[in-house]
């Protein structure tokens, strides 16, 4: 196994996790800045009040976006699988 190669297999490995991982990163960070926003309009300064909206988006974007979060993940699997005979 060549050095570029196994570079270009770990690169790949990490694209694909900030792909999968990203939308509900992003979106538990988006909610948790509204939250913030309110709290701080509202000056109603409760430290648990985030966790809930928070807990409801990212179950939402993963029930939007599983289907596509596991085909992304078994294809990089398949194709992992698939280089396993090329291995020296």
């Amino acid at each position: 196994m060549e050095g570029d190669w196994a570079l270009r297999l770990m690169n790949e490995m990490l694209w694909n996790g900030m792909l999968i991982a990203g939308p509900v990163l992003i979106a538990a960070l988006a909610t948790g800045l509204l939250v913030s926003i309110l709290q701080v309009v509202t000056q109603l300064q409760e430290m648990t009040l985030s966790y809930v909206p928070k807990l409801f988006v990212s179950a939402a974007v993963l029930l939007l976006l599983g289907s596509w979060m596991m085909h992304r993940v078994t294809q990089f699997a398949m194709e992992m699988i698939a280089l396993i005979p090329d291995l020296n």
